[in-house]
């Protein structure tokens, strides 16, 4: 199995019954404070009056998510480990040379939980207030626009070269640790252009101090009214979004997989989860297994034609 297939549930269903009679842990492989860790912050409670047992959030940061990613893949497959997966999941086969496991083969899926849009935007002294403006600026001066990310191999690094790919444009990437540090260097005037999330634009969008273009989702942002998705406004098929799911131990029995999905998708449709969850710019979403493996797997397929026709490497 694994990831790109549908759980096994000829697997004894013996193991799902009286399932949790534990605490679940939820591997987040990134540090405290990020978007990442704040999502299943605000989802743990939720999710352990759902499973009856406490979803118990632990960071395990390092190596771009593949630290706390192999924790997971070498976790027994009993359920009692979740893994948290987003766009380093599907972008890191194909930026990073050797990982310690198999992403399509060490991992069974179990719900896609939220997207997280981002927003690009231009310091107001860059002469383009829309989408096809800035793509023409690109291509009249090659390689002399720089855009500002919040790290290599980041989804705001990833969603920019997808938009240089499918315009064929030249703008130079500069990394940031961080989107603070990057947003901060684009009002600074340091940078021309920034990609990255949508809460940390809108006080600079509305006060003058950055000029939103477009947003990164397939459907515009009710956070930025008016402002069209770059789709709308004239690359045809765009799409590029943050995203969080939860995965298991490949070999985790089927009706453990469907009784932890359950218990997600419950909670991510709670009202006071998706109340907080504006705060971080995500929106739940819930799903089921099968449609998540399809999810991963266009994303997987995504980000390794676009790390290959860049030529995207990270040190």
């Amino acid at each position: 199995m694994a990831l790109l297939s549908a759980p096994c549930f000829h697997a004894a269903s013996a193991a799902a019954q009286g399932f949790p009679a534990k605490p679940v842990r939820v591997i987040v492989p990134f540090a405290p404070g990020g978007a990442t860790d704040v999502v299943f912050r605000l989802l743990a409670p939720k999710l352990s009056e759902n499973l009856g047992q406490q979803a118990l959030v632990e960071n395990r940061p390092g190596g771009g998510s593949t630290i706390g990613m192999d924790i997971v893949a070498k976790s027994a497959p009993d359920g009692y480990t979740l893994g948290v997966a987003n766009l380093s999941f599907a972008v890191n086969p194909s930026l990073l040379p050797k990982l310690p496991y198999d992403t399509e083969r060490d991992f069974a899926p179990v719900s896609l939980v939220t997207i997280v849009p981002l927003g690009i935007s231009v310091h107001p002294s860059v002469p383009a207030r829309s989408v096809k403006e800035l793509i023409a600026l690109a291509k009249a001066k090659p390689g002399s626009l720089h855009y500002a990310s919040s790290g290599n191999g980041s989804a705001t690094h990833m969603a920019t070269e997808l938009f240089k790919t499918l315009t064929g444009t030249d703008i130079v990437h500069v990394p940031y640790s961080g989107g603070g540090p990057a947003v901060l260097a684009v009002i600074g005037g340091q940078v021309p252009i920034y990609t990255g999330s949508i809460p940390s634009q809108v006080q600079h969008i509305k006060s003058g101090r950055l000029v939103a273009l477009a947003v990164t989702s397939s459907k515009p942002d009710p956070a930025l009214p008016g402002i069209p998705t770059v789709a709308e406004a004239g690359v045809p098929g765009y799409e590029a979004v943050e995203w969080q799911g939860v995965v298991v131990p490949s070999g985790t029995p089927g009706p453990v997989i469907d009784r932890l999905n359950r218990a997600i998708v419950e909670s991510v449709k709670a009202p006071e989860f998706n109340e907080r969850l504006a705060g971080v710019g995500a929106h739940a979403v819930g799903s089921t297994p099968g449609e998540f493996a399809d999810y991963v797997k266009k994303e997987l397929a995504t980000w390794s034609r676009v790390i290959k026709a860049t030529g995207i490497k990270v040190d």
